[in-house]
């Protein structure tokens, strides 16, 4: 069987998460190459040399560099703040390397163009961290779309948000940096972009609205010194989908309660379903004739499930999705299979993200291809 390497920069909760996956992904599938966790990097070298350890990884680098040149790693993972994604994805597509890099892809649309672009031409595997799609749930609702159970598919109602800013007291961090790809919208937003165009396709307008809030930080926690903040922290849009439905998205990160609120309602001429992240083993699906809805709970007839139990209602979790990912990633690899987000698809996310922020600042109506 090939021996497939696996490079990983980033040793933060992502970073833990990829790992995490590459080693569930051994443990529960039947994956057709050996993984071998080849090399870990972090510009900490004594951090970088721990988590190695903890984490299964053969050797620690301090230089991103040094993991890509590195002749045992055949694929690199990007878990790094996302002004990195560029520069390190350009390398190791340079090198010839299968690149895995969480979203948002780039900073800004001229960098995942590039990116998506030296892909193609190098012919190199690409996945972005699209995670929540990979979802047992997520596959039935798609499937059912497709099917056409749902009839003519003619909204979609979409929303992600989270707690995690919204004490105004919350530090400066580089998610407040525009420079970084900083904001609601690409922070979590780009979550919903994504799942949008993966469940009802391409969307060709855009009319929006953005909001920062919070206009200043502390400099860090406790500090008197404040810093100021132009990323947004919540955005509203209205969207028009290639094939005539029509939608909205909202995202932010100051709305309380909410911890993972991923959710969705997707309406076709013939039914409805809902889905919520925070209930993420759930589907409610409404059809014509029924007086509300009827929940659908995950279980192991759906692909992907009974790699983790045989029974339903024993639940799945963020790191199940993860596993779940690197499992297509790897099949993609082998030749064996084409799903998954991959750095073309990652782009027009992108696309659709910028639109949103000049429909925003312009106040009209933005056609997609105008960006």
């Amino acid at each position: 069987m090939r021996e497939l390497g696996i490079g990983l920069i980033g040793t933060g909760f992502m970073g833990r998460a990829h790992a995490l996956a590459f080693n569930n992904a051994r443990a529960v599938f039947e994956l057709p190459v050996h993984l071998k966790l080849a090399a870990l990097a972090d510009a900490d070298t004594e951090r970088a040399q721990r988590c190695a350890k903890d984490w299964g990884f053969a050797q620690a680098h301090s230089d991103w560099q040094a993991l890509i040149n590195d002749p045992n790693v055949d694929v690199v993972a990007i878990t790094t703040p996302n002004h990195l994604h560029y520069p390190m994805a350009m390398a190791a597509i340079a090198a010839g390397k299968a690149v895995y890099c969480e979203k948002p892809l780039a900073v800004s649309l001229e960098q995942a163009d590039a990116m998506r672009r030296a892909a193609s031409t190098a012919g190199v595997v690409t996945r972005v961290g699209y995670n929540y799609q990979h979802n047992p749930m997520i596959t039935l609702a798609r499937q059912m779309i497709a099917s056409g159970e749902l009839g003519e598919i003619i909204s979609f109602q979409g929303e992600f948000s989270e707690d995690f800013m919204a004490d105004p007291a919350s530090p400066w961090s580089w998610r407040c940096e525009v420079e970084h790809a900083g904001g609601a919208l690409a922070d979590l937003g780009s979550h919903l972009l994504s799942m949008a165009r993966y469940l009802v396709g391409d969307v060709v307008s855009v009319c929006a609205d953005t909001q920062t809030v919070h206009a200043r930080r502390p400099v860090v926690k406790g500090s008197a010194q404040l810093k100021p903040i132009a990323v947004d922290d919540q955005v509203h849009a209205l969207l028009r989908f290639a094939n005539g439905a029509r939608g909205t998205v909202s995202s932010s990160w100051l709305k309380q309660g909410y911890k993972n609120h991923l959710s969705f309602e997707i309406s076709g001429t013939r039914g409805t379903l809902a889905f919520d992240q925070e209930r993420l083993n759930e589907l409610q699906v409404c059809r014509v004739g029924q007086d509300g809805f009827q929940r659908l709970l995950a279980g192991p007839a759906l692909p992907g499930y009974a790699a983790f139990s045989p029974a339903a209602g024993h639940q799945l979790g963020y790191n199940e999705l993860k596993t779940l990912e690197v499992q297509e990633l790897i099949l993609a690899l082998a030749g064996q299979g084409a799903d998954g987000t991959d750095f073309e698809a990652a782009w027009e996310v992108e696309r659709l993200a910028t639109a949103i922020r000049v429909a925003a600042k312009e106040e009209r109506w933005v056609h997609v291809e105008e960006v």
